[in-house]
C-alpha cells in the first residue's frame, strides 16, 4: 500500500474536491467544513466498538473533574520534535516548541495564534485557552502556516494508520451516519488528499489567515 507522502500524486496541485473558483473566503469555507467532519471522526475513533482507537495510539485521557462533568474528556498526544496535540470537541490545538501554539475552532478555519506551545489550563471550553489572536506580522504568519502544516502532516499521517491498520472499509463506515445531506461531507478515500492540498495552499499563501487583529480570541 502507497504511503501518504506518495499518495495522490497525480491531483496534488490540483484541486478537485475542493469549491470551483478557488477563492480565499471558499478555500476557507471548505476547510472549516473538513475540520468538522475530522472532529467527528475522532469521536467516533473514540467509540469503536473493538475499543478506543486514541487511546490505543498513545492519546492522554483528561477525565473532567466535579465541576466539569457536563464535558467530554481531553485527548492529548506528544508528537516527536517537540510537538503537540489537544483534541476538543469545540476545536484543535497544535503546539511546536519551535514556533509556538494555534486552536483552530470546529466551525471555522481562523487560526488564533500564541507563543505558548504548551497548554497550562487544560481546556474544557474556550475561556480556558491562553490569550490567542491572529497573526499580527510577516514572522507570527510565517509560524502559523508553519503551525497549521504541521496539524494536517500530522492528520495525514493519523487517517493513513487509521486505514492501514483497521482497514479500507473503517473510515467510510464510520461516516455514514454524518453524511446526512445537510452538512459538509467529504468521502473517506478523499479525505487524505484533500488535507495535502490544504496544506499546499497555506504553504504557498493561497489561504487566507487575517493578519493585524490585536485582540484576544477569548
Amino acid at each position: 500500500m502507497e504511503s501518504p507522502r506518495d499518495s495522490d500524486i497525480a491531483i496534488m496541485g490540483r484541486l478537485d474536491h475542493l469549491p470551483g473558483s478557488h477563492s480565499c473566503e471558499q478555500i476557507q469555507v471548505f476547510a472549516a467544513g473538513l475540520l468538522s467532519q475530522q472532529i467527528w471522526c475522532w469521536g467516533q475513533d473514540i467509540e469503536r466498538p473493538a475499543g478506543n482507537w486514541l487511546l490505543e495510539l498513545g492519546f492522554r485521557r483528561i477525565t473532567p473533574p466535579e465541576n466539569q462533568r457536563d464535558c467530554a474528556s481531553i485527548y492529548q498526544l506528544e508528537l516527536p520534535r517537540g510537538q503537540r496535540v489537544v483534541l476538543r470537541g469545540f476545536g484543535v490545538f497544535f503546539g511546536d516548541d519551535r514556533h509556538g501554539g494555534i486552536f483552530i475552532e470546529r466551525f471555522g478555519f481562523s487560526p488564533q495564534f500564541t507563543d505558548n506551545s504548551h497548554l497550562t489550563v487544560d481546556p474544557w471550553s474556550c475561556d480556558d485557552l491562553p490569550p490567542m489572536t491572529s497573526p499580527r506580522d510577516s514572522q507570527e504568519t510565517i509560524r502559523c502556516r508553519l503551525l497549521l502544516m504541521g496539524l494536517i502532516e500530522w492528520i495525514v499521517d493519523y487517517e493513513w494508520q487509521v486505514r492501514e491498520r483497521l482497514g479500507d472499509s473503517y473510515r467510510p463506515e464510520s461516516l455514514q451516519h454524518w453524511n446526512n445531506g445537510k452538512r459538509f461531507y467529504l468521502a473517506a478515500e478523499q479525505v487524505m488528499s484533500a488535507w495535502r492540498q490544504l496544506s499546499l495552499l497555506i504553504g504557498s499563501g493561497l489561504l487566507c489567515i487575517n493578519t493585524g487583529n490585536d485582540h484576544q480570541s477569548r
